[in-house]
């Protein structure tokens, strides 16, 4: 008697989990002038041209730059592992360190001496954290809480003694004495020819010449130097085998030590770069005004970290994020509540591109995504239509509304080094 035996059925095959796709140079571009199309529209129809005149994107431009790079600073220290909330408190040490440095030895002093005073509160949170193995939130809120304490003691040691040097210059308890300007660039006959295209508020052409004039008319030196830190930092991260080391000590410092890593050297270098490019942030705000101020910073800072995790860890995604604070925050400096009140069109038009992005991604979620904007779009329009401008109380809220507004949207694609926070001791691996 003879037995049969049916095969097994095989279970069917599954679809292959969609890749996520990578935004591409062309893509990344297409947003751009996409972006610069609707800012356009929107301008035409408010006839609102301060919102893409080279005045705001000049104001927008210094208001990016110590966001940027206290943003990359940021990115430097967790790339290795080490969370960095003394971003802000390293900012301060640059900017009384600029304002001490400056008003005796002219500007580029006061930029060196801003990037070691950053440097140095960078050291201290590597002390405090890899060394010690203190929590790093902890570690970054007491320098914040340090700095703030040891710049208004110096301040008033230095700058407000009476009878002093710095005092008798125009220095006080709660600044320092003035320093020379330093130079800045424009590029001859671009500059006046953007110029005169934009002055002709010609749909698109106007606008995208006033964001050029915004690049080669009365530049800062320190804002050519960031542009070329971010690329510097991506080559530096992403295509050195310094990099790689640094990037594998926040990923798993365990292997990396396995593989004859150093880890405590790497987390130590990172957070020294870190601390100096924060530091530096704060530089280009004392020089920017001539002076070092008490609470100079503003919360700069913290911003900056802000930025960093909407740009998912990335130098182009921090140079996105802050650029766009520094464009909102130029509209409440330069524009006032009239040119908010235009930007709210225009925040229900992305609201809306962002609702119809998420119902054909077909997320788990997404449609209730969609018609939370769908709602927030439509409120938009209906405070736009029914007001003529914004309430100053508001226009002081936007950048950071923005920044929280972002942030809540961009949460979803999101990651972290995985070993972020976490404390490492020499020898775990073994």
């Amino acid at each position: 008697m003879s037995t049969t035996t049916s095969a097994p059925k095989k279970a069917p095959a599954s679809a292959p989990p969609r890749a996520k796709r990578k935004l591409s140079y062309p893509v990344v571009l297409l947003l751009v002038a996409g972006g610069l199309l609707l800012l356009s529209l929107v301008r035409v129809i408010t006839g609102d041209v301060q919102l893409s005149n080279s005045q705001q994107f000049s104001s927008a431009l210094g208001a990016a730059v110590p966001i940027g790079l206290a943003g990359l600073g940021g990115l430097w220290a967790e790339r290795a592992g080490v969370i960095n909330i003394g971003l802000e408190g390293m900012m301060m040490l640059g900017t009384f360190a600029a304002g001490w440095m400056g008003w005796q030895y002219g500007p580029w002093a006061a930029v060196l001496a801003g990037i070691i005073g950053g440097a140095l509160g960078g050291l201290l949170h590597a002390l405090a954290t890899v060394t010690f193995g203190v929590d790093h939130i902890v570690s970054g809120v007491a320098l914040n809480i340090l700095a703030l304490g040891l710049v208004r003691y110096l301040a008033k040691l230095w700058f407000g003694a009476t009878g002093s040097a710095a005092a008798q210059a125009g220095g006080n308890d709660k600044q320092s004495p003035p320093m020379d300007s330093m130079s800045t660039f424009s590029v001859p006959g671009l500059a006046d020819g953007l110029g005169s295209i934009e002055k002709h508020h010609w749909f698109f052409v106007s606008d995208l010449a006033g964001i050029l004039r915004a690049l080669v008319d009365d530049v800062s030196w320190l804002t050519v130097l960031t542009a070329l830190l971010f690329v510097g930092s991506f080559f530096v991260l992403w295509r050195s085998s310094f990099g790689l080391r640094l990037r594998s000590c926040g990923e798993n410092p365990v292997a990396a030590e396995s593989l004859g890593v150093n880890v405590y050297f790497y987390k130590y270098a990172a957070l020294t770069i870190s601390g100096a490019l924060a530091g530096l942030g704060g530089a280009f705000l004392a020089v920017g005004v001539h002076i070092y101020q008490e609470n100079q910073t503003g919360g700069r800072g913290y911003i900056g970290l802000a930025t960093m995790i909407f740009g998912n860890w990335r130098p182009g995604g921090v140079a996105m994020g802050a650029g766009l604070f520094g464009f909102m925050d130029a509209l409440r400096v330069v524009g006032g509540g009239t040119t908010v009140h235009a930007m709210l069109l225009l925040m229900a038009v992305l609201l809306v591109g962002l609702a119809v992005w998420k119902l054909r991604t077909g997320l788990r979620g997404a449609r209730i995504q969609a018609a939370v904007s769908l709602v927030i779009a439509v409120l938009l329009v209906l405070w736009y239509a029914l007001t003529d401008t914004v309430a100053l109380e508001f226009v002081e809220m936007t950048p950071y509304v923005t920044t929280l507004l972002v942030l809540s949207l961009a949460a979803q694609r999101l990651r972290a080094p995985r070993a972020i926070g976490k404390s490492y001791r020499r020898g775990e691996g073994t």
